[in-house]
């Protein structure tokens, strides 16, 4: 089982994201405008991609997003806005096991290192 931090963010530049897989860090930037939501989304999709492309097999994708953890796993109903979204992540190439799980912020650490990113005390490479 391999743990997959995810995280998304809005700034006002635009949305960015960051995934931690194997103690590395992956960071897109400037996607955009959006919702703090659908830079959560974009990060739990970004999470699965990078999953696949690293050829893990059992993921657990871990967010600190309660809401769309909650409806990605389907527990509760997506949103309007957000229903693009989900429906990628449900239609997109998974790892054979793949499970969900809200972490609190504290313990995230693709926000962690976001944070220290954005204060000058961390440096990752690019999301693919």
């Amino acid at each position: 089982m391999t743990k997959i931090f995810f995280d998304g963010g809005l700034r006002p530049v635009g949305m960015e994201l960051a995934v931690v897989v194997g103690g590395r860090m992956h960071v897109a930037q400037r996607l955009g405008p959006g919702t703090s939501m659908e830079a959560e989304w974009r990060a739990l999709i970004a999470a699965v991609r990078l999953a696949v492309d690293l050829g893990i097999e059992d993921a657990v994708l871990l967010g600190d997003a309660a809401a769309v953890i909650a409806q990605a796993s389907g527990a509760a109903r997506v949103p309007v806005a957000y229903r693009p979204l989900a429906e990628t992540f449900r239609g997109m190439p998974k790892p054979c096991r793949v499970r969900l799980r809200h972490v609190r912020r504290a313990q995230n650490l693709a926000g962690i290192g976001l944070e220290r990113w954005h204060a000058g005390r961390v440096m990752f490479p690019p999301l693919p």
